[in-house]
């Protein structure tokens, strides 16, 4: 039988595989979509809908074979002109970066923004600062974090509580929910020292999860799942970004019309001096001690321990400023929506960071931007599509995984280099 399935023409095999899957598909789709019970004035009728299943049949077929197509016919062309991005020089990707910063200060001004557009990349540029924060954790220092939503919220509740109970203004808020989400980081960190791998990530995960359970039973303090409402927006200097408030306004005080957009103007340009604030921190660390340690303790562990290093305090600091970033990224995102409860900070958004940092490339700070942009821009621009849209979400991460398995900018190479050598000078016998 291996022999005969070794003969037989790729064509073939392919038509094979499909048939299988779509077998498969049929199978799985006869309890999913091949009955319904309706009720009718006779009472509870069992529907039999045979084309449905038929239609996915024939769509998982298509959709194999069209994969098996690609995987041996594209992929290797693909490959092949995609071969140099993650050699990329580092100038290229500097200037790269400059340019989309540009890019992002301008584009309010644009004539084609607008408020749905700008509201769209907030959004997008949370993410952001939230994937670069994880890039700490998972990109440099190589610990699966499953529960980094946890950070995320607890620097939303932590504004809102002192904004509400202390009358704390936002920018004083903010660095305490850093400061607060980095204890908790280190309170993580603690009892995970000793976990690699799988280990690590379900004890992340359960970190997680304890965090939501917490913040939807405490009623007394969170309000429970009816969460919290009527939280403070940011200002500006003192300028408050409403029609009428007790103090001066951000519209009055510069003798213009008052427009509910000039609020999303402002913290678009807030998340995105947040999110420079968070990139131009990464860089800057990783060149130091504690970033060449984080790279460290990723590739090698126990080589890390013969020379002398700490993983104790390594693995804290990646915990601690992961989640510090996290805690100002919760933080907005609280000030922005005026509201917030814990269904907000489900499993579902640990995942969705997650998946943007390794699409992203692990390590790659432009490569997060560009996996944000898909993950969480792409179901935004296509909500219109309603219920395809999660299917055109999906189709763009499977061909992402197909076309760059390693991400879209992987950077796995050391950020700094004692005694860097061409490849040239490597193969030379002396």
């Amino acid at each position: 039988m291996a022999a005969a399935d070794r003969q037989r023409p790729p064509f073939v095999a392919m038509l094979r595989d499909s048939a299988l899957a779509a077998v498969v598909a049929a199978l799985l789709a006869v309890p999913l979509l091949g009955v319904r019970l309706v009720d009718n004035a006779s009472g509870l009728t069992l529907d039999r809908r045979l084309p449905l299943v038929l239609y996915a049949a024939a769509a998982v077929f298509a959709g194999r074979l069209l994969l098996s197509l690609a995987g041996r016919y594209l992929a290797p062309s693909l490959r092949g002109m995609t071969a140099s991005l993650p050699g990329m020089p580092r100038n290229s990707l500097v200037i790269f970066g400059w340019v989309l910063v540009a890019a992002a200060l301008l584009l309010p001004w644009m004539p084609f923004a607008e408020r749905n557009l700008i509201d769209k990349l907030t959004l997008i540029l949370i993410y952001v600062m939230l994937g670069w924060g994880l890039n700490i954790v998972v990109g440099l220092a190589g610990l699966l974090d499953l529960g980094y939503v946890a950070f995320y919220a607890i620097g939303a509740y932590a504004y809102a509580l002192l904004s509400m109970h202390f009358g704390l203004s936002f920018w004083i808020c903010l660095p305490l929910a850093g400061l607060i989400a980095a204890m908790f980081g280190i309170a993580l960190g603690f009892p995970v020292l000793r976990l690699r791998g799988d280990y690590l990530a379900i004890v992340t995960l359960g970190f997680g999860e304890i965090i939501r359970v917490v913040l939807l039973n405490w009623q007394a303090v969170t309000n429970g799942p009816n969460g919290i409402t009527g939280i403070e927006r940011p200002t500006l200097f003192g300028l408050s970004f409403s029609r009428a408030a007790d103090g001066p306004t951000f519209a009055g005080f510069f003798g213009i019309e008052y427009a509910p957009a000039q609020r999303v103007y402002f913290l678009y340009y807030l998340i995105l001096a947040l999110a420079m604030l968070t990139t131009l921190f990464a860089q800057r660390i990783r060149r130091l001690p504690t970033g060449r340690a984080w790279e460290a303790l990723r590739e090698d562990e126990i080589a890390c321990r013969s020379l002398g290093m700490n993983p104790v305090t390594v693995k804290l600091s990646a915990f601690a400023i992961g989640a510090s970033f996290a805690g100002l990224a919760g933080s907005f995102f609280a000030t922005r929506q005026g509201f917030i409860s814990p269904e907000s900070f489900s499993f579902i958004e640990s995942a969705t960071i997650l998946a943007i940092v390794v699409l992203g490339g692990m390590g790659s700070q432009i490569g997060i931007v560009l996996a944000a942009v898909l993950l969480v821009g792409l179901p935004e621009w296509f909500r219109d599509l309603a219920e395809y849209r999660m299917l055109v979400f999906g189709g763009a991460m499977v061909l992402i995984m197909l076309w760059r398995p390693q991400g879209l900018l992987s950077r796995r190479e050391p950020t700094v280099l004692l005694d860097p050598k061409p490849a040239s000078a490597e193969a030379t016998v002396p």
